[in-house]
Order: C-alpha cells, then sequence, then structure tokens
C-alpha cells in the first residue's frame, strides 16, 4: 500500500481511513491483524483505509472497541454516511487557496468567503436543526470557512470579484445585530484593494446569465477551472473549453450588475430599512 495516496481531504471516507490506519499503527498491527479481531478480512479493511469503501455502523462500533476509542470511529463513521460537505468541494478549496484570481457569484445567502462567523453558524445551526447534519459537522463547516477566509490573508492576496444575486443580502439571517455585522463585513470587503462587490439587483430578470452559484478560478499560471453544485456533488471542471464561455457570461453579468458604488449604497438602505 502506497501511504502517499492516502489523502484525508478527499473525502470524508478518505478521512475516516486515515484515521483508522492510525489508530492501527499504534498498535502496531497489520491490517490482517486488525482483521482478525474485527472478524473481516484484510482486503475489506485495505478498503477502509483507502477511502473506497464506507464504513457502516457495525464496522465502526466493532472498530472502536477493539482500538479502544470509545464512540469517536462510530461519530466520524456517520459524518462519513452523512458528509458535511459535498463530494468534490474539498478538492475546490484546494485550488481556491492557491488562485490568484477568484471570481464568484452567488444566489440566496452571503458565499462563504464573506460570511461572518456568527452569520455562518446560525446558517450551520439552521442545517443541523433541520438534520441535515450532525452537531459536529455543522461544526467542521464553519471551522473550514475560518481557514479558507485565512487562506486570503497570503501575500500577495488574489483578487476577489464577487457579483451577489439580491436575494443574499435581503433576507434577515439571525436578526439584526448578525446582519447589521455582515452588511459591515460586505462593506469592508469592498474597500479593500484587491476585491471588486456588486449586487445582480431582480430587475436583471432574464438577463441574469446563471440561475445557481459559480466559482471561477484562475490560477498562478493562468489556467482556468470552474466549480459549481448541484443538490447531490459539487462539480471542478478543468477544461477550458467548458470554463471559457462560463468566464465570459460572468463578465457580462458584471457589465448588468449594479456599479461597487450603487450597490454599496443599496445596502446602505437596506440598514436603513427603505426598500
Amino acid at each position: 500500500m502506497n501511504r502517499k495516496e492516502l489523502d484525508p481531504d478527499r473525502s470524508p471516507a478518505a478521512r475516516f481511513g486515515v484515521r483508522l490506519r492510525t489508530l492501527r499503527d499504534e498498535h502496531g498491527w497489520t491490517q490482517e491483524e486488525l482483521a482478525d479481531r474485527l472478524g473481516y478480512s484484510g482486503t475489506h479493511i485495505s478498503a477502509i483505509e483507502n477511502g473506497r469503501r464506507p464504513p457502516t455502523p457495525r464496522f465502526a462500533t466493532r472498530a472502536d472497541k477493539v482500538l479502544g476509542t470509545g464512540d469517536r470511529l462510530e461519530r466520524q463513521g456517520r459524518s462519513v454516511r452523512q458528509p458535511a460537505l459535498l463530494d468534490g468541494f474539498p478538492e475546490y478549496v484546494g485550488h481556491e487557496g492557491r488562485a490568484a484570481e477568484i471570481r464568484l457569484y452567488e444566489v440566496g445567502v452571503i458565499p462563504g468567503l464573506l460570511q461572518t462567523p456568527e452569520y455562518a453558524t446560525v446558517l450551520a445551526e439552521g442545517h443541523m436543526k433541520r438534520g441535515a447534519i450532525t452537531a459536529e459537522q455543522a461544526e467542521e463547516r464553519v471551522t473550514l470557512l475560518a481557514k479558507r477566509q485565512a487562506a486570503l490573508l497570503r501575500t500577495p492576496p488574489p483578487h476577489i470579484f464577487a457579483v451577489l444575486d439580491e436575494s443574499c443580502i435581503r433576507p434577515s439571517i439571525g436578526g439584526p445585530g448578525v446582519m447589521d455585522a455582515q452588511w459591515d463585513r460586505l462593506v469592508d470587503f469592498a474597500e479593500l484593494p484587491n476585491t471588486v462587490f456588486q449586487v445582480a439587483p431582480f430587475s436583471m430578470g432574464e438577463r441574469r446569465p446563471f440561475d445557481l452559484p459559480l466559482y471561477i478560478l484562475t490560477q498562478p499560471d493562468r489556467k482556468l477551472m470552474s466549480y459549481a453544485e448541484s443538490a447531490q456533488r459539487g462539480y471542478l471542471e478543468r477544461d477550458m473549453n467548458s470554463v471559457l464561455p462560463l468566464l465570459a457570461a460572468y463578465h457580462q453579468l458584471q457589465a448588468e450588475a449594479l456599479s461597487q458604488a450603487s450597490s454599496l449604497a443599496l445596502i446602505e438602505q437596506l440598514r436603513k430599512g427603505t426598500p
């Protein structure tokens, strides 16, 4: 087994596999020896450690007992079966942290890179209360968001172009205090020398080129990639023939959206409670 192939950021299943292998190594057991203690085959252990097979509740519970880890593996196993992050998103985050330029378009909520911790926590807790994620997964989302934002503080910082649909800034998330701080965050973002902030107003109507959130990254070598999500997974596109039309459409979106000054004026209107 090539240990270098075990990347915990690849997926929740990969993270479980790395944790299992680390615990096995601490006990000095081979895969076959752990398999004998758990009542599985060595091939089964290998598949789980490499993230090719998700752990069943029975497997995780037995592993906790054999490895003396309380219920830690059982809880982590739940996050594999009900992941906090869509497949494909951890890979995107790795590229985002190295990008020279980030172009984003968001619908419905403030995009993660611009969220305050309080706003992000309210959203995560909302998903938790609906039973969509666990408390541990909610915490994982907020923690990852902080790491993504910290990566933008590198030198030199990336250029970030943010176009938010008007639906992002109008809903009151978490009450007036949370929204006031979130609006302040958007204003602070717009004032940075490496950013452009715009709002795509409802009045754009059918001229809006995108119906779903979209991210376009320009890497230091000028290669382009895009990221979009369905309800089930994220899609990272590297084919230039596919990404270039999206970039052209994004430029059209910027041309149709409000200027930065008008976008900030709209936020000020919302802050004052005027329509």
